[in-house]
């Protein structure tokens, strides 16, 4: 039977709607009432301005995305919420799933939530499963000095894993100084542009520029590895590979959470790494990367400024009932 519930739309450039939308149970799906979801700032800016390269409209899918980029598009990939019935009745779980209020779900697709994972800061389950694919992409090891440019959400989260590692000597980067406090709440150094420590064994770039990734460029050691984690859109990107780049053989990689790396792909599924990173978001330090609230009947209206707010982080968003 289909049932009617609220879904946010992105309906064109910088247009946001809440609009009906019918979904139905199917046998053997689970029934999930949204408590929160949560606001991936970067990528969802990019969705939200139709900059999705025409190229990567496939790729760029959420996985339970409806609509076809560029628009209208449902969109969102950090829901919370709690199963309806069967056997798993009152069961927390996260799911890729957009900003609805309800909605269904094949188990396999359901994560349960941690018991030791507050579910306001299960919205944060997308963002740590991307961190942790960076750390596995750029190999930090033990006693290693490790650079992250751009202290967003997925940077910062990076720069929490990092410090983790023994030894390690861990400095976010940032243009804005208001960065400062919740890096070192997160257990970094923090340092602007240009005062960063150099000579760093891997480099994180997560600032989705061309000036952080010259900054990222100028803070790596000989032979350092700088893993680039941000995604552009349909900007082109500036990169100074003479001088320093090439030079001191720096090695660039990319990372995207889409594919798990070599190294861990033969016995990794999604859902194991999913699960993990949920398991990882135990700590209430990491309530600092939550920035703002709204309830959902509100969202709307106020999504594009959300978005636009150099300042917004994590945004939460709350549901009825």
């Amino acid at each position: 039977m289909m049932t009617e519930t609220q879904a946010l739309w992105i309906t064109g450039a910088r247009m946001s709607e809440c609009r009906k939308t019918a979904f139905e149970v199917p046998e053997g799906h689970l029934d999930i009432k949204t408590l929160f979801s949560g606001i991936s700032r970067g990528t969802e800016r990019l969705v939200f301005e139709g900059r999705v390269p025409e190229g990567e409209y496939q790729t760029m899918r959420a996985p339970f995305q409806d609509g076809d980029f560029p628009f209208p598009v449902k969109y969102g990939y950090a829901a919370v919420g709690r199963v309806q019935g069967g056997p798993c009745t009152g069961e927390v779980i996260f799911a890729l799933f957009p900003h609805q209020a309800r909605f269904a779900l094949p188990p396999e697709a359901a994560i349960p939530v941690p018991a030791a994972v507050q579910p306001e800061r299960a919205v944060l389950g997308a963002n740590m499963e991307t961190a942790l694919n960076i750390v596995w992409d750029a190999g930090i090891q033990p006693g290693d000095r490790v650079a992250v440019v751009g202290c967003g959400v997925v940077g910062a989260l990076v720069g929490y894993l990092a410090t983790r590692i023994p030894g390690t000597e861990v400095c976010l980067s940032d243009i804005d100084p208001a960065r400062r406090p919740l890096a070192e709440t997160l257990g970094c150094a923090f340092a602007l542009p240009g005062q960063a420590p150099q000579e760093a064994d891997v480099v994180i770039h997560a600032s989705a520029s061309s000036a952080g990734l010259a900054t990222a460029i100028a803070l790596a050691g000989l032979e350092a590895t700088i893993v680039e984690a941000s995604w552009y859109g349909t900007g082109l990107t500036e990169a100074p590979l003479g001088g320093r780049f090439h030079q001191r053989r720096l090695r660039l990689i990319g990372s995207q959470v889409g594919r798990i790396p070599p190294g861990h792909a033969a016995r990794w599924t999604y859902r194991r790494r999913l699960q993990k990173a949920l398991s990882m978001l135990a700590d209430p330090v990491l309530d600092a990367l939550i920035s703002g609230e709204t309830p959902f009947d509100e969202l709307a209206p106020r999504y594009g400024a959300i978005l636009q707010d150099p300042a917004t982080l994590c945004h939460r968003v709350r549901f009825g009932g």
